[in-house]
Order: structure tokens, then C-alpha cells, then sequence
């Protein structure tokens, strides 16, 4: 009877060993970033319809955001809205097709990542009603 105890406790700890080795490895591969793909992924910046971010940068002064209008009517970019950062008035409008470009000033830090939600509020032309389109951005701050 006893041996079979012993045996049963000798095949549990081979198991117990082999799972504390993958764990102790799984700790060091997050402890180097290995799990952390955001330090090896560019910025992206993106908005819903009708406008898609053409170009975009994150400098040590603000959020600076090319929109280009991809919808079938002028738009007039009432505002712009960016979290952790600030808003900015805009005031034109942007023909089909046509191209705006919108700082967002704010005071940053160089070298950090930044992170935010975009809110561009609108009216189409001819039209009084105020229209939201929604977007984020992420890129490291460039002084």
C-alpha cells in the first residue's frame, strides 16, 4: 500500500515541477516585455465616417490631426475634441474630398506615449443638425 502512495506522490511532483518551470518562464518573458506589443507597434490614429485621418502627429504642444472628408457633402468641423488633451474650434467647411488640417493644443512630455479618444463634432451643409464622429489615436510624443 505504501508504495503505491509513493508512487502517486513522485508522479504528482514531476507534474508540480514541470509547472513551476512554465510559470517561472512565463514570468520572465513579461518581466522583458515580450507580452507588451505596444512598444513595437507605430501610432495609429482613427475616426468613424464620414472622415478618415490622413495624417497625424503627437507633438510636445499638441494633437495635430489631418482629416480628409470622404463623404458626399461639405462639412463644417465645428469642433474637435481630444481626451487627455484638450478641444480646439475649427469653424470651415470641408468639401467632398478635401482636406483639414486641426491642431488640439496641449502641453505634453517628449518620449511618453500618448493615448486619446477623438471627438469631431460637425454640421453637414444646408443642414442645423450637430453630427459626432468618433475615432482614437495612439503615438509617442516627438518634441
Amino acid at each position: 500500500m505504501e508504495r503505491k502512495a509513493q508512487a502517486a506522490m513522485e508522479f504528482l511532483m514531476t507534474y508540480g515541477w514541470a509547472i513551476l518551470a512554465a510559470i517561472i518562464a512565463i514570468g520572465v518573458l513579461a518581466y522583458f516585455g515580450v507580452f507588451s506589443p505596444g512598444k513595437y507597434v507605430s501610432g495609429s490614429a482613427l475616426v468613424t465616417a464620414p472622415f478618415y485621418v490622413n495624417a497625424w502627429n503627437v507633438k510636445t504642444t499638441g494633437v495635430n490631426l489631418e482629416l480628409q472628408n470622404n463623404g458626399d457633402a461639405k462639412y463644417n468641423i465645428t469642433a474637435v475634441n481630444v481626451t487627455n488633451c484638450g478641444g480646439a474650434g475649427y469653424g470651415d467647411f470641408v468639401a467632398s474630398g478635401s482636406k483639414a488640417v486641426v491642431t488640439v493644443p496641449c502641453t505634453l512630455t517628449a518620449g511618453n506615449n500618448f493615448k486619446g479618444d477623438i471627438t469631431i463634432h460637425y454640421i453637414k451643409e444646408g443642414s442645423s443638425v450637430d453630427l459626432t464622429s468618433t475615432g482614437s489615436i495612439a503615438e509617442k510624443i516627438t518634441a
